[in-house]
């Protein structure tokens, strides 16, 4: 049998060793501080968020609860150093203990600088920072847009500038400059700005200020943050930056279209001077004044110049008169002396010429001698003339006999001997001629295209028809053909109705 044995060491359960541990790590250290690398981070649908911190010679493992998540203070991510404020418990259902944390910070300036380096680099080498993409400032705008906190003294010293300079509209957008939700706040405000449209109800900012006082490095995060960087790029509206004092830098004056050391300053670079601007138009007024005055100087001496270089004028009219009288007074003296030469030449050539009534009595004689010649040669040209006319119609008369006995030598082209040879000449020109007309003739007959298949529409009085128009329903139509003619009556338009009568 198996004896029992006896012990006074006390026995506990595994809860009660559980819960003794879980109290025990509350009571003995309450709340903590713990400084440490982020590490295997996970968020799970349910809101809450597990991870590590580690150091060079441990490892802890957290949780952020979700009611905790929007105090958290900042958004975790791997590889993060942050100091971790909450309190160790113990999670018996494992056997591990963890920080259950509600308040991160990064752990001092070095982490939170190489945190906005890296996230500089990534954004210069997308071109969010490139030059090419500021926007210039509007000389003189209507509304000026400003995001910053409408309780701190950022917002009453733009507005006390911009009255001083220029008075302006002002519209605020009002958001928290630092702690959680801020940076969300901000882009926010910035898109909100850009989606205005123009003419509506709220007026759309010429330019915007972004601005905030002095801080920590802590404090200035949110200008530091993705998103606002990123609604400043995509913001269509001129941007100027103010954040911190002179000597502090954040990355929204990377991206910014122009960056002020101070809002003092931003409101300076949205608004010009009055007072600057009427001086310096007061300025350009006078050198514009000035110009002119130069402008019509130099003219005037142009024209005494050029009204030296004239002629004189009345002295140059008074020349002209005088050579007009002389001229004149010339033709007065030259026009009879002309006459004068021009009678003398009459009178030289009228001595030069023959007797005219001489010469008409020569002709005369010449014209009678010669009436009287041909007088004399009519006679026997007229009897040469008859004798030789008998003869020529005695040829031609024996030539047409003869032509009569041989018709057949004719037809076959054979001319009778003729003794006179003009005549037979005269002959063969006709016969010629007469075949030469024949053979057009009977070229430009009817009878020839009838051969090649036409036909002759004519009325039944013989008259021809040309067009179709003319053919009116039962008309009598006469149609003529190369080897006789038909007729017909002509049936209505569009009808082939048609038949052949006999002559």
């Amino acid at each position: 049998m198996n004896e029992v044995v006896a012990s006074n060491i006390p026995e506990y359960t595994v809860s009660e060793i559980s819960g003794a541990v879980k109290r025990t790590l509350e009571g003995a250290f309450g709340r903590v501080r713990v400084r440490g690398e982020i590490t295997e981070l996970k968020r799970y649908p349910s809101g809450h968020i597990y991870f590590s911190l580690k150091d060079e010679g441990g490892k802890i493992a957290g949780v952020v609860w979700k009611s905790a998540v929007s105090r958290l203070g900042l958004a975790p991510e791997n590889g993060v150093e942050v100091i971790a404020q909450g309190k160790i418990s113990a999670y018996g259902d494992r056997s591990t203990y963890q920080l259950i944390v509600d308040r991160m910070d990064y752990a001092g300036a070095g982490a939170l600088l190489a945190r906005i380096e890296a996230l500089r680099l990534r954004l210069a080498a997308e071109g969010l920072f490139d030059a090419a993409k500021k926007q210039a400032l509007p000389l003189l705008p209507e509304v000026v847009g400003v995001v910053t906190s409408e309780r701190g003294a950022v917002i009453q010293d733009i507005r006390t500038t911009i009255q001083r300079r220029f008075p302006r509209h002002i519209l605020l957008w009002p958001v928290p400059v630092q702690g959680e939700g801020a940076a969300e706040k901000i882009a926010e405000a910035i898109r909100g700005f850009d989606a205005i449209a123009p003419g509506g109800p709220i007026p759309r900012p010429d330019v915007l200020i972004v601005a905030r006082g002095g801080g920590s490095l802590e404090d200035l995060m949110a200008f530091n943050d993705e998103a606002v960087l990123r609604a400043v790029a995509a913001c269509r509206i001129p941007l100027i930056s103010a954040v911190g004092h002179e000597t502090d830098t954040t990355l929204i004056d990377h991206v910014s279209d122009r960056r002020a050391p101070t809002p003092t300053a931003a409101a300076e670079l949205a608004v010009p001077s009055r007072v600057e601007l009427a001086a310096d138009l007061a300025q350009k007024g006078a050198r514009l004044i000035g110009a002119l005055n130069r402008i019509a100087q130099e003219g005037r001496l142009r024209l005494q110049r050029a009204e030296r270089g004239l002629p004189d004028l009345p002295s140059l009219v008074g020349a002209a008169r005088q050579r007009l009288d002389d001229r004149g007074a010339r033709m007065l003296l030259a026009l009879p002396n002309l006459l004068a030469a021009r009678r003398a030449s009459l009178d030289r050539a009228e001595r030069g010429l023959p007797d005219l009534a001489a010469l008409v009595r020569a002709a005369r004689q010449r014209f009678g001698e010669g009436a009287v010649r041909l007088r004399l040669a009519l006679p026997g040209r007229l009897a040469a003339a008859r004798s030789e006319l008998t003869l020529s119609a005695q040829q031609l008369r024996a030539a047409l006999r003869h032509a009569t006995a041989n018709s057949a030598n004719r037809a076959a082209g054979v001319l009778p001997r003729l003794t006179d040879a003009p005549l037979r000449a005269r002959l063969r020109e006709s016969h010629a001629r007469l075949d030469g007309l024949a053979a057009r003739l009977e070229s430009v007959s009817y009878e020839k295209v009838l051969a090649r298949g036409y036909a002759l529409v004519s009325d039944g009085e013989g008259t021809p028809i040309t067009t179709a128009k003319s053919v009116r329903a039962g008309m009598d139509l006469r149609l003529r053909f190369a080897d006789g003619e038909a007729r017909a009556i002509a049936g209505g338009r569009g009808e082939t109705r048609q038949r052949t009568l006999p002559l």
